[in-house]
């Protein structure tokens, strides 16, 4: 149903988006640095159940809309954008708090809230939109039908390479993590830097891309 070069020329142009350093990244790498590796990882399965819901979206039709739509597809992007810009704020608020958060052992309850907060971020991010619902259909044959099965199915590429990528920024972050942990003002530099570099890339994802 898939023919292996729709395949591989989709699983191309996928690496090519989701290796360029996004929200997405920033806010792994922010959650690997204040909690650690398994908060961090919780948050790459919560923002990779959110880009597959931007995936099944399109494939019913939903993401065709938004993608179409200039309205739909500005308040989305301001959606995430302004959800960034929050959490930036969190980031910055508590980034003195960050030391005592390095010496207690993450928790179940760290963990949900980050895969809570990686699902929205998945969910909101224009990188996905523009992933699902421009690049993806340009890859399915919709002569051999069941097209809304072949987009869950190539999408499914995506979320594999994500999850590859977003992990290795995790594993990568939280091994630094020990550094920052020698010194207080370290982690409290760090907390606010991220703070302040997610409200930026929320600012930008809210004044860049699609407009009309």
């Amino acid at each position: 149903m898939i023919s292996s070069a729709s395949l591989v020329g989709y699983a191309l142009a996928s690496f090519v988006l989701i290796v360029i350093p996004g929200p997405s990244v920033l806010f792994v790498v922010g959650r690997a640095l204040a909690y650690g590796r398994r908060t961090a990882l919780a948050a790459v399965c919560g923002n990779a159940a959110g880009n597959y819901a931007v995936a099944a979206c399109v494939a019913v039709g939903i993401g065709t809309l938004v993608e179409r739509s200039a309205a739909v597809f500005v308040v989305v992007k301001l959606a995430g954008a302004l959800y960034l810009v929050w959490l930036g704020i969190q980031a910055f608020r508590r980034r003195g708090t960050l030391a005592g958060v390095f010496s207690a052992p993450a928790s179940p309850r760290s963990d949900k809230r980050a895969a809570r907060e990686g699902f929205v971020v998945g969910l909101t991010n224009p990188k996905a939109l523009i992933l699902f619902g421009a690049v993806l259909p340009q890859f399915v044959d919709r002569a051999a039908g069941h097209v809304p099965v072949q987009m869950l199915l190539l999408s499914l590429v995506s979320i594999a390479i994500g999850l590859v990528s977003d992990s290795s920024w995790a594993v990568t972050a939280s091994a630094v993590r020990a550094w920052f942990a020698r010194s207080p003002r370290r982690f409290e530099l760090v907390g606010g830097a991220g703070g302040l570099a997610m409200i930026a890339v929320g600012v930008t994802v809210a004044v860049t891309g699609r407009n009309s």
